[in-house]
């Protein structure tokens, strides 16, 4: 809340931190126009009062018209027109003063590692949209070839490191923004990233860590035998996200008998790994010669 100060304006990025706010009183100051940009972070289902303040009937203000549409403080908020006359802001239509569309193709891509990618983002509105990507690409290179209109980017050598990777296109003029997506579907064979020796929690682990979309079947076998899991010997896995799969095989209670050689093999339509691993629960029980003539007898 912060009213009757004689506040006149508001940085661009004076909320960028306050992700919590539940509402904004700025009632009874002297602001005359304010940015969609100081409040883009900020719910539009929460309220935004600004009555009794001298707003110019200008398209720097449209946006809050937009807003306001769904706000309680709407039917009282006035704006100043160029002659100086007090209008009802559900009134304002300055001319060239359009929110931005967007048009994003494709939405979705589903292509193999090492592949390339080509995307167009469209945008139209008055005044003209500046168009702007979000990307988070840590491991594909990309180039962007901006227009005035549209801007294309080209995705090479595209890497299972982002899978599942979302980019955003944005317009944005002086009403406001608007934006679209594209969802990344990286193919790719699968990688047994590590297998380790066992561990004891409140079970016996042998712990893996699996990479491959899609996401592989996992296959175990003991002494070169495939293992039949049931309730005392199974896979766990403890956590998923887009490229990675981390888990267990889990043994309940195991014995001697289920020392040896264990291998995992990881497999999917385009490919497979495998990587082994050595398990020793518990040592065998020793027994001497004169035990095994006692038990024949």
């Amino acid at each position: 809340t912060v009213t009757r100060t004689r506040l006149t304006s508001i940085s661009s990025d004076a909320f960028y931190n306050n992700t919590k706010l539940q509402y904004v009183n700025l009632r009874d100051n002297n602001l005359s126009m304010l940015s969609w940009r100081t409040f883009q972070n900020f719910n539009i289902t929460f309220p935004l009062l600004l009555s009794g303040n001298p707003l110019d009937c200008v398209c720097e203000n449209m946006w809050i018209k937009l807003r306001l549409q769904e706000d309680i403080d709407s039917p009282e908020l006035t704006c100043t027109d160029e002659r100086g006359e007090t209008r009802d802001f559900a009134t304002l239509t300055p001319p060239d003063c359009v929110v931005p569309k967007v048009e994003l193709t494709p939405k979705t891509v589903t292509v193999m590692e090492g592949g390339d990618v080509k995307a167009v983002c469209s945008a139209s509105g008055s005044p003209v949209p500046v168009i702007l990507w979000t990307l988070d690409m840590p491991s594909t290179h990309y180039e962007i070839n901006p227009l005035e209109t549209k801007s294309t980017l080209t995705l090479s050598d595209l890497s299972p490191d982002d899978n599942g990777r979302v980019i955003v296109c944005s317009a944005e003029n002086m009403v406001g923004q608007t934006e679209a997506t594209l969802q990344l579907n990286i193919l790719f064979p699968p990688t047994i990233q590590q297998l380790l020796g066992p561990e004891r929690d409140h079970h016996w682990c042998i712990p893996f860590t699996v990479t491959g979309n899609p996401k592989p079947e996992l296959l175990w076998y003991h002494k070169n035998e495939l293992l039949q899991e049931q309730d005392y010997i199974r896979t766990m896995i403890h956590e998923s996200t887009e490229n990675e799969d981390h888990g267990c095989l889990q043994l309940v209670n195991p014995t001697h008998i289920h020392n040896g050689e264990y291998k995992l093999v990881a497999k999917n339509e385009y490919g497979q790994d495998e990587k082994t691993v050595t398990a020793q629960f518990i040592d065998p029980p020793n027994i001497s010669p004169t035990d095994d003539m006692d038990y024949c007898k």
